[in-house]
């Protein structure tokens, strides 16, 4: 990670995310001299900068440029996901724009980079597998050409944390542009959050409860708008954290994506990423040991997504910041939810949580369990963001005496069936499951187990433990979604919609139900979970924080001497370097090469 650029003081007075104000107006009292800009390396004038110096302005010509349009100025890459198969984005061509617009009035100059698109909903078999690719081209985006400080455009799943850790590994002035939550959907009265209910209702069509007329209808219901998920799912929770890792403005996490203040905050990230170039606030300056234990908190708060935890361990790590499943568990026990957002709360969805006060108002609630004296990129510090908000409603964003659960959403199991943590989200499971003893029924891998999973010689019963291996980091490939295993048939229409479920896959930050998630060490390294046999007994103990195969370790033993490793997925590409470099579910299932300390050098530029 690069080192800390200076010691300019206050980022404060940035218009706020949903406000759509003017520029900070100059402090007088406070006049720093002007940056040395890193694009100079590429555009210096004068013969003593060189021939390529002159390559690069003629070669801007090129493009169309006048000299004044950027020599001398900070240049902004803004970061773009869009895609036309990635509907969560597809609105942020649009936003590129009004970044565009903020940065040309702050007196920048900024260049659109297209970079990858993570589309939860269409890559196959997972984005996950390719977070960390997204994280590298960002990260030698960024270091390669000749830029001062980036705007990143994303909030699809992976795509927060696939570009906060490429850019911490440049650390360079950055802010981050959410992609906001979709409208809410609706179906015949109902209000419907996507993901949830598309859980909820296909269950349902299983069970007989519903047709196939009900089901087109829903379809068109379900998602009704550009922007990710408008439940406190993966996208939502993960841009959550990143305003309150306080590289976003203030409130920017859940404007909704249509909604104009989008659009506003959009522009006003523009303008304010120049200010940062001017005043050389890096993001090493704000991805702290204290942010990442904030973001942690609130994460918890939230009732967020299980997903979050592996990607503020990575996150943290790019950082130079060491966060475990043992800060998650120990702040678990103290932070209570307080946000009503469906899976883990009841009724409300993003745009409820937003108008009610988001996240600003959200942290006004927990003030006593952050770390409010760091900077942002709006404020000098958190505290002085915060005192504006306000929560205008306590049914969405309760109250510490009124809370959705006592203590953290998230809680993290030990035990001999997960040696290194499995984690799971026990606000949205049937609490009469919590404590569970019961036979497994094993399947080797999704595909196995979709097509056996309704055959009525398995004998499921609602007391069975679902046991699904082959599905992690490397056994996945990239740890699918697979996690909420499908209940059998026969038990829906008995009307059993939970049970115990354990895997090595992750699960949709919609999702939900008694699902043990990320088992580490996985099955495809030989993990515990590779030695369950059908009718083993396991233990799940949430209020212990234990999960346990009441096997002895004497047949362990012998079970792990006859088990082989399978076959090598990938012989060659992409998928052959993520299987030589990947790390475990504990560790955030990045590349070993990318996680690791040491010092990468700007390029030369002459």
């Amino acid at each position: 990670m690069g080192a800390v650029r200076g010691g300019i003081r206050d980022a404060g007075g940035a218009p706020e995310a949903g406000g759509g104000g003017t520029a900070p107006a100059p402090d007088p009292t406070h006049s720093p001299s002007p940056p040395v800009l890193r694009s100079q390396q590429w555009y210096g004038s004068g013969v003593a900068a060189g021939l390529r110096s002159f390559s690069h302005r003629a070669r801007t010509r090129q493009l169309g440029y006048l000299p004044e349009e950027h020599l001398g100025k900070p240049v902004i890459a803004i970061l773009n996901t869009w895609s036309d198969i990635n509907p969560c984005h597809v609105h942020l061509r649009e936003r590129a724009q009004a970044v565009k617009r903020g940065v040309w009035q702050a007196g920048g100059f900024p260049l659109e980079f297209p970079v990858s698109t993570l589309s939860e909903t269409f890559q196959k078999p997972t984005p996950m597998l390719y977070r960390n690719l997204l994280s590298m081209e960002t990260e030698e985006l960024l270091r390669s050409y000749p830029v001062d400080g980036a705007v990143l455009l994303g909030g699809c799943d992976k795509s927060t944390p696939a570009l906060l850790m490429g850019a911490a590994s440049v650390d360079l002035p950055t802010v981050f542009v959410p992609a906001g939550p979709m409208l809410p959907g609706h179906w015949r009265g109902e209000v419907l959050g996507s993901g949830t209910d598309m859980w909820k209702y296909w269950d349902e069509r299983r069970a007989g409860l519903i047709g196939d007329c009900d089901l087109a209808e829903l379809e068109s219901g379900l998602a009704r708008s550009p922007g990710h998920c408008m439940t406190m799912g993966t996208a939502s929770t993960l841009t959550a954290a990143a305003e309150v890792l306080g590289v976003t403005l203030p409130g920017a996490s859940s404007i909704p994506a249509v909604d104009s203040a989008h659009d506003r905050m959009a522009a006003a990230s523009g303008l304010r990423v120049v200010e940062l170039v001017r005043r050389g606030r890096v993001l090493s300056q704000l991805l702290t040991p204290d942010a990442f234990q904030d973001a942690v908190t609130t994460v918890l708060g939230l009732g967020g997504s299980t997903n979050a935890v592996i990607h503020l361990v990575a996150m943290a790590a790019r950082a130079g910041v060491r966060l475990t499943l043992d800060d998650f568990d120990r702040t678990a026990r103290r932070v209570p939810v307080l946000a009503d957002v469906r899976p883990g709360g009841s009724t409300h969805l993003m745009e409820d949580f937003h108008f009610a006060g988001g996240l600003p108002g959200f942290l006004t609630r927990i003030p006593d369990l952050l770390h409010l004296d760091r900077p942002t990129v709006a404020h000098d510090t958190l505290r002085d963001q915060l005192k504006p908000a306000r929560v205008h409603n306590d049914d969405v964003i309760r109250t510490r005496d009124n809370p959705v659960a006592p203590e953290g959403g998230v809680a993290v199991l030990r035990g001999n069936l997960c040696p290194d943590g499995a984690v799971i989200k026990h606000i949205a499971a049937d609490p009469r499951l919590l404590r569970h003893t019961g036979p497994a029924v094993v399947f080797d891998d999704y595909r196995t187990l979709r097509r056996t999973i309704d055959d009525p010689s398995l004998g499921i019963t609602a007391d069975h433990v679902l046991v699904l291996r082959g599905s992690g980091p490397l056994g996945g490939p990239g740890m699918p979604e697979y996690g909420m295993l499908p209940i059998p048939e026969r038990l829906l229409k008995q009307g059993v919609r939970d049970m115990v479920r354990i895997s090595d896959a992750r699960m949709s930050g919609t999702s939900y139900g008694t699902c043990v998630l990320h088992v580490a060490p996985e099955s495809h390294v030989g993990g515990p979970l590779a030695l369950v046999r059908t009718g083993d007994m396991i233990t799940l103990d949430v209020p212990a924080r234990t999960l346990r195969l009441n096997v002895p370790d004497d047949e362990l033993a012998r079970r792990r001497t006859a088990w082989t490793p399978p076959p090598v997925r990938h012989e060659r590409g992409y998928g052959a370097l993520y299987a030589a470099h990947v790390t475990q579910a504990d560790t955030g299932c990045d590349f070993d090469f990318l996680a690791r300390p040491g010092a990468v050098p700007d390029p030369y530029a002459g």
